[in-house]
């Protein structure tokens, strides 16, 4: 045996490894499956979130219809409006956003370290039909990696640039005079 290539031994190592994630071992299956996706809302909030796909499925859900005006493809999408999430956070909302609250921002941060900001104004519903949204699926499935398990949807806007696909973080900054 020990004179067999170290072709033979690649072979083997590589024929040894996939009959243990295809055998299904319960000590297998546990280390080959990867941590459920979070998504964390945390910053200037009374009540930190760590949200999962199954928080947001017990949420109250909305479906938009649009065009993804970056490939100009109808896409349906169903999720968390982003105001309802804020909201759990204890983020200041309707006749509470006011005065120095007004100059709040929500940084939205992808797992690829994309950001995007949005005021605080931009998002109540007291203020703007904004319908941004942190979406889980697409036209009837789960993102998918490409996209990751949230994607935050801003469908008002000509351009997508604020979409950000692999969604991880929300964190909530409300700036300082100096």
């Amino acid at each position: 045996m020990l004179s067999e290539s170290p072709a033979h031994w690649c072979r083997f190592a590589a024929v040894v490894v996939a009959q243990v994630f295809v055998s299904g071992s319960p000590a297998c299956a546990q280390t080959a499956v990867p941590n459920a996706a979070e998504l964390r809302v945390s910053g200037t909030v009374s009540t930190p979130l760590t949200l999962t796909v199954a928080d947001l499925k017990r949420m109250p859900r909305k479906t938009l219809t649009i065009v993804n005006p970056h490939d100009k493809k109808t896409e349906k999408y169903e999720g968390v409006a982003l105001e309802e999430i804020l909201r759990r956070a204890g983020v200041p909302q309707g006749e509470a956003l006011r005065g120095p609250a007004m100059a709040t921002y929500v940084l939205a941060e992808a797992a690829d370290s994309y950001r995007v900001v949005f005021s605080l104004a931009e998002l109540d519903p007291g203020i703007i039909d904004s319908e941004v949204m942190v979406a889980d699926t697409m036209d009837g499935a789960p993102l998918g990696d490409k996209l990751g398990s949230f994607r935050l949807v801003a469908p008002h806007e000509k351009r997508p640039a604020r979409w950000v696909r692999m969604l991880k973080s929300l964190t909530v900054v409300r700036t300082t005079v100096q």
